[in-house]
């Protein structure tokens, strides 16, 4: 007798349980929470497209935070490592791509007030805007450092 009752009350407190459950998840889903996951494997070093991707509903109601929740955020980045077909995409591994990359020619520019000198050059190393980075003056040989700029070109520092 005295088990019955014990499984009477452990019956109950589960399906207590079970109810919770179910009414924190039909709340994630009613929120309309939206997350971006990919539909294959893309590696490091990749650039994400929208067909790579698509938005689905968010029903774990203990996902982590600092997921990507729009296709926008999330295209024309770079991943930084191994992203898994199905799991949502953390903003923390993407990055933007580079406005200049190594080796490539570029345009240095050095400005003293309103004069404005140009040459050729090659950075040294990939970089985004708005980096320092030192570039090898084609025509000198000389290396300096400078600012990358949104237009691919580098604004020489001074010394």
């Amino acid at each position: 007798m005295r088990f019955r009752r014990q499984y009477a009350i452990m019956g109950r407190a589960l399906a207590v349980a079970a109810a919770s459950f179910l009414s924190m998840a039909g709340s994630a889903s009613a929120d309309g929470e939206f997350a971006i996951v990919p539909v294959m494997t893309i590696f490091p070093g990749e650039t994400i497209t929208e067909s790579r991707v698509k938005s689905v509903e968010v029903t774990n109601p203990n996902i982590a935070p600092g997921y990507a929740s729009a296709v926008e955020d999330v295209v024309g980045r770079i991943a930084k490592r191994t992203l898994v077909a199905g799991r949502t995409i953390p903003m923390a591994v993407l990055r933007e791509p580079f406005t200049v990359q190594r080796g490539t020619p570029i345009r240095l520019i050095a400005r003293m007030g309103t004069l404005s000198i140009s040459a050729s050059g090659t950075p040294l190393a990939d970089a985004m805007t708005g980096d320092v980075i030192r570039v090898r003056n084609l025509d000198s040989g000389v290396t300096v450092s400078g600012t990358v700029m949104a237009d691919g070109t580098v604004e020489v520092m001074k010394k």
